[in-house]
């Protein structure tokens, strides 16, 4: 029974680290990740987004791995689509 109890006292540090860690860490780091999975799955046509690179422009084209922005008049581009940063949204325009 002894033993048992020293066992708890000398672990309960490395169980509060891990369910810290899980809260701080992991939690919203897989929260992000489905945040970004559901940004590239909705992806339309004629959407205005801002790459990775900081290029903005206009979806033209898109399937499962590449899209093609328009950047300017005659001037489109191909991208990995999981280069997309964000969608450029009213919101965003009225901000800047």
């Amino acid at each position: 029974m002894g033993d048992i109890q020293q066992i708890l006292q000398a672990s309960w540090p490395i169980l509060l680290m891990v369910v810290i860690f899980y809260f701080l860490l992991w939690r919203p780091q897989k929260k992000q990740q489905k945040e970004r999975a559901n940004l590239l799955s909705s992806l339309k046509k004629g959407q205005k987004i801002v790459t990775i690179g900081g290029i903005y422009g206009e979806i033209v084209e898109l399937d499962d791995e590449k899209i093609k922005i328009q950047v300017a008049d005659k001037v489109e581009m191909t991208f990995s689509r999981s280069a997309v940063a964000s969608v450029v949204s009213k919101k965003n325009k009225e901000a800047n």
